[in-house]
């Protein structure tokens, strides 16, 4: 797998494959690149953004507060497209826990007054 370390600016193009039951990271210039390259080779996540329709019209900017399994983005996002938000809302309110199984928590990234 061809992947770019995103741990710092540099970018790394990164290799990493797997031999003899071993994750080998070529390409990375320092540490965080070999342990990025591995973790995105075994178990890739991501911190998913994304907009919820509030009921009373309009939409309420959100992130997860961790990361989640890439295999679990596709139902985050159609869980995401059926929910819907009430009431005021403050950046950094936790609007929903753990609505895909996976332990993150959906968090208001902007403010949402009625």
């Amino acid at each position: 797998m061809d992947t770019t370390c995103i741990m710092c600016p540099m970018g790394c193009a990164l290799r990493v494959e797997e031999t003899d039951g071993k994750v080998v990271v070529t390409g990375n210039g320092c540490p965080r690149g070999a342990k990025y390259g591995e973790a995105e080779f075994l178990h890739p996540e991501r911190v998913v953004t994304t907009l919820l329709k509030h009921e009373r019209g309009g939409v309420v900017s959100v992130k997860t507060d961790r990361p989640i399994p890439k295999s679990k983005i596709g139902e985050f996002l159609s869980w995401a497209a059926s929910y819907r938000v009430s009431g005021a809302v403050a950046t950094g309110d936790a609007l929903a826990e753990d609505p895909v199984g996976c332990g993150a928590t959906v968090v208001a990234t902007a403010d949402y007054e009625e």
